[in-house]
C-alpha cells in the first residue's frame, strides 16, 4: 500500500512538473514574440531609412592636368565605382555568397546557422570558417552603423537588417553590399577592388580572382594579397573549395583556379610631370571651395599652364639659386659619418657619401648605392663662404673642399659627370601671366616643394623695390606728364629724411624717360610728390596691389610698401595689353570622372572684341581638330589590331604588350583625361585703367630699360620687343626684375626667407634678370617681333575710380566731366590680387553650353550603372581666385 501511495506521489509530481514546463514553454513561446516585437517597437523609430541607400557615389582620386594635358598631381585614396546587378559576374556573386553567406537567397536576412558558426568559431578559435552575419547584415551595418560592439548596436543591425529585407529585393541588397564593402588598398566595392588589384574590368576576372576578392571584407588587412600574399591565397583557396561544394564551379575549374598564382598587378597611377607648387594650390583652392570630399569626386583638372613652360621655369629658377650659391660660396658639408638613408633628395641635388678623396676629385656612394666621382672642374667653384659680401680663395686641392665620410650633394651635369652642390638658403619665385586674359603660364615657388612647401609667389610679401617706379611714372602719365617732361635729379631733402641715388651721384634736370630707365631714386621721389601720394596709392591699387600695405610716405616712390611677385606679374601685364587690368586665373577647365564638363573659364580679356571676331572660326577649328584627332585614334587602333592578327614575326616584348593591354583594361589609363573638345563662348572685357597713350608710352620707356638702362643685359636675347624694370630694395634683401612681351608678362624675385642682404653687389639685375632671360629665350623662340599698340584695339574707354572723402565742408568726390573717363557701361572696379583670406563667390551658370551632347558621349567612361557623382559643379564664367 505505501508502495502505491509513493508511485502514485511520483506520478503526480512528474505530471505536475510537465504542467509546469509546458505551461513555462506556452509563456516564454509568448514572450518571446512578444518581446521581439516590443524591442522592434522601441527601436523602429530612430531606424534609418532604406531610401537612403538605393544608391552609392562614385570615389576616385582628384586629378591635375597641365594645358597639354600632363599628369601633374594626384590626391585621394580612395576608390568607389559602383555597378548595378546585371554588371555583377555571376562568378563573382558565387564566390562572395560561398565566403559570406551561403544562404543569402533563402534566409530573411538573419540566418541563426550563421550566428551558430560565428560562435564556433569563436569557441574553436577557427579560421577557416565564415563569419556570422549575413550579407544583409553587413548592408546594415556598412551603410548606417558604426563598428562599435555593443548591444544595442547589435540588436539595431539585427532590426534594420528584418527591415532591409522587407523593404528590397535580394539582388538589390546584394547590389548595395558589392558597392559599399571595403576591400582593402583604398578601394570600397568589387569594381574598385578589380581595378586596384588586378587593373581589370569585372568582366576580365579569372575565378582565383573573385575569390581573391571574396575573401577580403572578412579582414582586408589580415587576407591583403598584397601584404599578406600566403595568408590571402590561403583563404582564397579555401573560397575556391567552397564554391566547387556548393556546385558553383566545376572540379576542373576548381583545380585550374586553385592552381593559378596570385598574379596582382596593383592600379599605380604615375604622374608625367612632377610639379607639387601647381598641383597643391589647385587642391588647396578646390577645397576651400567645395569642401574635403572634392579630393575623392574623381574631378580631372585642366590648368592654364603648359608643362613645358613649367618645366623651363623651374629650370631657370634652379640655375639662378646654384648662380648665387657659387657666387657666395662652399658653406662645407651637410654632416659627417651619419646614414645616407637620413637625407633626401631635393630638385636635382642627390644626398652622397664620400668615400675616397683624390687630389683634385672624389669619390661618392648615393642611396641607390652607385659609385660617382666628382672631378675638379665639377668643384672648382666651391670657395670658402665666410659672408654675404666676402669669400675666401679657390681651392687647390679636393681635401680642401671635402673628407671622407662627408654628406654632400651632387648634380648629375649634360656631358655625364657630376657637380658638387649644395642646398641653395637663398630662395626664389617666379610668375609668368598672359597679359591678354591673367592665364597662368607657368609659376615656381621656391627651390623645391618637399623642402619648402611655402608659395613664395602667392604668399611671400616683400618690397617691390625700383620695380614699383613704373606704376608710380604712370600716375604721372596720368597727371599729363609726357616722357620727355624735364624733371630735377638734384638732392632732396625731406625732413630728416635725405635719400640718395644707389650710385650717389646726381644728374641735374634729365627727362621723365631717362630718369626711370636709369631708376633715380630722386626722380621717383619729386614725380610722387608733385601727384600726390593718395591718388599714386589709388591707382597702384587698381594695378592689383593691396592698398592696405603701401605706405602713406614718399618712400612709396622707392617701393618701401609690400607686394607678392604674382602682383606684380598683374601690374605688369597692364603695360602689355595696353591698359587694362586682367585678373589672374589658372584653372581652365573642371571634368568629371564621366569626361563631362562641369567648368570653364571665361575670363575677361583684355581685347574682347578681337577675341569674340574670331570665335567662331577658332570653335570651328577647335571642333575639326578634335574630330581628325579621333578619326586618327580609331585608324590606329585598327591597324594595330590588323597588324596584331596578320603579324607572325612579333617580339614577345610585342605580344605581351598587347596582351597586358587587352587583359588589365582597367589600369591608370584607362582612367585618365579623355576631354571632349573645348568650344569657347563670348568674352567680356577687362577694364580699362590707363589710357591708350600712357600705357604704350609707360612700355616704351620699359623697352629703353632694356636697351640703355639698368636691364641692358637682357638684350643678350636680341629682341627689341621686350621691357621691363630691375628692382633692389635696401642692403640687397630683395631683388627683382619684372618684364614683358606683349604675349608675356613674368616676375622674377629673389632673396632670403627671413630678409637679410644678399649681398652688397646682388642687384635685381645681377640675380633677378639673368633668371627671366634663361625663361623668355624658351618661351620668345618661335614668336614674331610684336609691340604694344598705342591704337585701343578694344574701343574700351578707361574707367574712372571715385574716390569720396568727409571733409568739413561736407563730401567731396573726384567724379569728373571728361568724357574719356566717364563710361556707364564699362566694367566695375577689377578685383584685386589679394593672398589675405576671403571666400569665393558663388558660381554663376554658363551663358550657352560648350558641348555638345554628342561630344560629351564620345568620350564619357561607361558609368557601369553608378548614380551621378554627389559631388557637382555647375559651369561657370568667373574662375575661383587664386589661393591664399
Amino acid at each position: 500500500m505505501a508502495k502505491k501511495n509513493a508511485t502514485a506521489r511520483l506520478i503526480h509530481f512528474l505530471v505536475g512538473l510537465f504542467v509546469a514546463c509546458l505551461a513555462l514553454a506556452v509563456i516564454l513561446a509568448l514572450a518571446v514574440p512578444i518581446g521581439f516585437y516590443g524591442m522592434a517597437m522601441y527601436l523602429s523609430p530612430t531606424l534609418p531609412s532604406t531610401q537612403e541607400i538605393k544608391t552609392a557615389n562614385l570615389e576616385m582620386p582628384l586629378q591635375i592636368y597641365s594645358s597639354d594635358d600632363k599628369l601633374i598631381g594626384q590626391y585621394g585614396n580612395r576608390l568607389s565605382l559602383p555597378v548595378t546587378f546585371d554588371e555583377i559576374p555571376k562568378d563573382l556573386t558565387h564566390a562572395f555568397l560561398a565566403a559570406e553567406d551561403a544562404s543569402f537567397f533563402q534566409h530573411s536576412g538573419i540566418s541563426i546557422k550563421g550566428l551558430g558558426r560565428a560562435v564556433t568559431e569563436v569557441v574553436t578559435d577557427d579560421d577557416s570558417q565564415t563569419g556570422g552575419s549575413t550579407i544583409t547584415m553587413q548592408v546594415a551595418k556598412n551603410y548606417f552603423l558604426s563598428p562599435e560592439r555593443t548591444l544595442n548596436r547589435k540588436l539595431t543591425e539585427l532590426f534594420l537588417a528584418r527591415k532591409i529585407e522587407d523593404e528590397l529585393s535580394k539582388n538589390d541588397i546584394l547590389t548595395l553590399y558589392v558597392n559599399k564593402i571595403y576591400l582593402g588598398e583604398g578601394a570600397y566595392g568589387i569594381r574598385a577592388a578589380a581595378k586596384k588589384y588586378y587593373s581589370k574590368s569585372l568582366d576580365s576576372l579569372s575565378i582565383a580572382e573573385m575569390a581573391m576578392l571574396a575573401g577580403l571584407p572578412k579582414a582586408p588587412s589580415k587576407y591583403n594579397p598584397v601584404a599578406n600574399p600566403t595568408r590571402a591565397l590561403t583563404r582564397r583557396n579555401w573560397i575556391i573549395g567552397r564554391m566547387h561544394e556548393l556546385g558553383y564551379i566545376t572540379k576542373a575549374q576548381h583545380d585550374e583556379a586553385v592552381n593559378s598564382p596570385v598574379g596582382i598587378k596593383l592600379y599605380q597611377e604615375k604622374l608625367d610631370v612632377n610639379m607639387p607648387y601647381l598641383a597643391e594650390m589647385t587642391r588647396a583652392t578646390l577645397v576651400e571651395r567645395y569642401g574635403e570630399q572634392v579630393m575623392h569626386g574623381g574631378w580631372r583638372v585642366r590648368l592654364t599652364v603648359d608643362s613645358k613652360a613649367q618645366t623651363d621655369a623651374e629650370a631657370a629658377i634652379l640655375t639662378g639659386l646654384v648662380a648665387y650659391e657659387h657666387r657666395h660660396g662652399w658653406r662645407g658639408a651637410e654632416a659627417n659619418d651619419e646614414p645616407l638613408e637620413n637625407f633626401q633628395r631635393y630638385s636635382n641635388m642627390s644626398p652622397a657619401k664620400v668615400t675616397k678623396v683624390n687630389a683634385r676629385s672624389f669619390e661618392a656612394t648615393l642611396k641607390s648605392g652607385e659609385n660617382v666621382t666628382v672631378n675638379w672642374s665639377g668643384m672648382r667653384w666651391a670657395r670658402k663662404y665666410i659672408s654675404a659680401n666676402r669669400i675666401g680663395y679657390y681651392p687647390d686641392n679636393a681635401s680642401q673642399v671635402v673628407s671622407k665620410n662627408d654628406i654632400v650633394r651632387v648634380i648629375p651635369t649634360n656631358n655625364g659627370s657630376w657637380q658638387l652642390g649644395q642646398i641653395p638658403e637663398v630662395q626664389g619665385s617666379l610668375v609668368s601671366l598672359n597679359p591678354e586674359t591673367g592665364a597662368v603660364n607657368a609659376l615656381v615657388g621656391g627651390f623645391d616643394f618637399n623642402h619648402s612647401k611655402f608659395n613664395r609667389a602667392l604668399q611671400s610679401w616683400r618690397q617691390p623695390g625700383s620695380t614699383i617706379k613704373p606704376l608710380v611714372y604712370t600716375a604721372a602719365l596720368e597727371k599729363g606728364y609726357r616722357p620727355d617732361s624735364i624733371v630735377s635729379d638734384r638732392p632732396i631733402q625731406v625732413g630728416d629724411w635725405k635719400p640718395k641715388n644707389s650710385d650717389e651721384r646726381f644728374l641735374g634736370d634729365i627727362t621723365l624717360r631717362r630718369g626711370l630707365y636709369l631708376s633715380r631714386n630722386l626722380v621717383s621721389i619729386r614725380l610722387l610728390q608733385a601727384i600726390g601720394i593718395s591718388d599714386a596709392r589709388n591707382l597702384l591699387d587698381e594695378f592689383g596691389l593691396d592698398k592696405e600695405k603701401l605706405p602713406t610716405t614718399l618712400s612709396l616712390a622707392l617701393g618701401a610698401g609690400q607686394a607678392t611677385p604674382l602682383q606684380m606679374a598683374t601690374a605688369y601685364s597692364t603695360f602689355a595689353n595696353g591698359g587694362h587690368r586682367v585678373q589672374p586665373y589658372f584653372i581652365e577647365q573642371i571634368y568629371n570622372y564621366k569626361n563631362e564638363l562641369l567648368f570653364q573659364a571665361n575670363p575677361l580679356q583684355a581685347c574682347a572684341l578681337c577675341f569674340n571676331e574670331q570665335l567662331e572660326e577658332v570653335n570651328k577649328t577647335l571642333l575639326e581638330e578634335y574630330n581628325q584627332s579621333l578619326e586618327d585614334e580609331t585608324s590606329t587602333t585598327d591597324e594595330s589590331t590588323t597588324e596584331d592578327l596578320e603579324s607572325d614575326g612579333e617580339t614577345e616584348e610585342e605580344a605581351t604588350t598587347v596582351a597586358d593591354d587587352t587583359i588589365y583594361n582597367a589600369g591608370p589609363q584607362s582612367d585618365r583625361l579623355k576631354a571632349p573638345a573645348v568650344q569657347y563662348i563670348m568674352a567680356k572685357q577687362a577694364p580699362r585703367i590707363l589710357k591708350p597713350r600712357v600705357a604704350f608710352e609707360m612700355a616704351d620707356i620699359l623697352r629703353d630699360v632694356v636697351q640703355r638702362g639698368t636691364a641692358v643685359r637682357a638684350k643678350a636675347l636680341g629682341r627689341d620687343d621686350i621691357g621691363g624694370k630691375t628692382g633692389t630694395t635696401n642692403e640687397a634683401k630683395d631683388a627683382w626684375f619684372a618684364g614683358f612681351h606683349p604675349t608675356n608678362a613674368t616676375v622674377v624675385w629673389m632673396g632670403f626667407d627671413q630678409p637679410t642682404s644678399m649681398g652688397r653687389r646682388e642687384y635685381g639685375g645681377v640675380a633677378a634678370l639673368p633668371v627671366w632671360i634663361d625663361f623668355m629665350k624658351a618661351q620668345l623662340e618661335d614668336t614674331p617681333n610684336q609691340w604694344v599698340s598705342i591704337n585701343n584695339r578694344s574701343k574700351s574707354k578707361k574707367q574712372q575710380q571715385q574716390i569720396i572723402e568727409m571733409t568739413d565742408d561736407g563730401i567731396v568726390s573726384n567724379a569728373a566731366d571728361d568724357d574719356e573717363l566717364s563710361d556707364t557701361n564699362q566694367p566695375a572696379k577689377p578685383v584685386k590680387t589679394q593672398t589675405q583670406q576671403r571666400k569665393p563667390t558663388a558660381p554663376e551658370p554658363i551663358e550657352n553650353s560648350s558641348i555638345s551632347q554628342t561630344q560629351a558621349s564620345g568620350n564619357s567612361r561607361s558609368t557601369d550603372g553608378s548614380s551621378q557623382n554627389a559631388l557637382s559643379a555647375t559651369p561657370v564664367q568667373r574662375m575661383p581666385p587664386m589661393p591664399e
